[in-house]
């Protein structure tokens, strides 16, 4: 048996409790966060600035001794930033999209911009205009990897959300732009639209372009191949994975890693250094007992959204998150959710708009609502609770 010293980074806590309608208690995420430990993962993820009973989660486990093993996924926001810091947290994963499509959906400028309202990359978009929201990313990226590292005095890895759909060259011109600040690039399948022929090429190629930092992945299971893409990019040269126990994650999930560890100890001969294979079945096993799977990929289930940033993103293109054409979503709420949720749901399912305030108030009445009675809430919930006044 062949032992590599690739790395795993378990989300199982973060991207995993996305799946849309999971909720895990207080006590479940410390039970898990002790399981998953056993196991030897180099990392586990945890989102701090989502609510406060994740920082509270985060400050807790790394009293426990877990301050080498926690790490915080955040957006690029220098505030995010500090309240990682704040938590006792040493390691930071930064994450911004990279496809021109979300570049161009999230640009503040072209936001405000009257001609490309109700547009989307689909439509006739300048190319000068692609490379100003290029160049754009690029600068607020660095700015914020630099505070990170030299400011806040982090250890820092960049996510880059979407980065199967992102233009080559302006993806190896990242890669190296970052390099200075970052040790880890996740490249993620964010929408899961990659195939075992191109992940492989994929991964080679941008070896072969890009040094100094190591190539990582996070692929989702959209359409069923997310364990084969992972299989295929390791042996392109891809030196870590992230994913989540059981395949837990939005819409059909993420690679399980279970499924890699054993595949790659089964199939190629190789276990991973620092693994405790005796480990994987408790962790496998609790998850079991609780009841949660990951939708199959196809399903109409797989079509339902509870994150507020990607609720956010389908309300201006469908193909955000989203590749299947003739998909019909489905919008729940709970303590992942945006004001952009209510929106959705009052403007697109209801044609009935109301105030943006009206949509931040319901936003923070479910988030508490949510955690206090640890489940989430369908439309027609939320429906009865505004008729009933209980966001006023």
């Amino acid at each position: 048996m062949e032992t590599l010293p690739i790395k795993i980074y378990d989300d199982t806590l973060r991207d995993g409790e996305q799946q849309a309608g999971l909720f895990f208690s207080y006590p479940t995420k410390h039970q898990l966060a002790h399981l998953i430990a056993q196991t030897g993962v180099h990392g586990i993820d945890i989102m701090p600035f989502i609510c406060e009973q994740e920082t509270e989660l985060a400050k807790t486990l790394i009293l426990k001794g877990f301050d080498n093993l926690i790490f915080a996924a955040t957006l690029m926001k220098k505030q995010f930033i500090d309240q990682v810091k704040d938590c006792g947290i040493k390691r930071i994963v930064l994450i911004y999209a990279l496809s021109d499509r979300m570049l161009f959906l999230r640009d503040p400028q072209i936001r405000l911009m009257k001609e490309f309202q109700g547009k989307t990359i689909d439509d006739d978009i300048p190319a000068k205009v692609i490379n100003r929201i290029r160049q754009d990313a690029i600068d607020v990226i660095v700015e914020n990897l630099h505070y990170a590292t030299k400011v806040a005095g982090l250890t820092v890895d960049f996510a880059g959300e979407d980065t199967s759909r992102a233009d080559f060259d302006f993806l190896v011109q990242c890669i190296r732009s970052f390099s200075p600040y970052i040790e880890n690039f996740f490249l993620c399948d964010t929408v899961g639209i990659l195939t075992p022929e191109k992940s492989y090429i994929w991964i080679n190629d941008l070896l072969q372009s890009t040094s100094g930092v190591a190539l990582g992945v996070h692929y989702h299971n959209d359409m069923g191949m997310a364990l084969e893409n992972t299989f295929q990019s390791l042996m392109a040269g891809a030196t870590f994975v992230s994913g989540t126990f059981g395949g837990l994650g939005e819409r059909a999930g993420n690679v399980a890693i279970e499924q890699v560890l054993n595949g790659l100890r089964i199939r190629f001969g190789i276990e991973v250094e620092g693994i405790n294979y005796d480990a994987i079945a408790p962790v496998t096993d609790y998850i079991e007992k609780l009841g949660v799977r990951p939708a199959p990929p196809y399903s109409q289930a797989a079509q339902r959204h509870e994150t507020g940033v990607h609720v956010n993103s389908l309300l201006s293109d469908p193909k955000s998150y989203d590749v299947f054409a003739h998909s019909s979503i489905d919008v729940i709420f709970g303590k992942w959710s945006g004001a952009s949720n209510f929106q959705y749901l009052f403007e697109k399912r209801l044609h009935n708009p109301q105030p943006r305030e009206e949509y931040e108030k319901m936003r923070s009445v479910i988030k508490s609502l949510a955690t206090e009675q640890e489940r989430y809430f369908t439309a027609n919930e939320v429906l009865g609770l505004w008729k009933d006044g209980v966001f006023k």
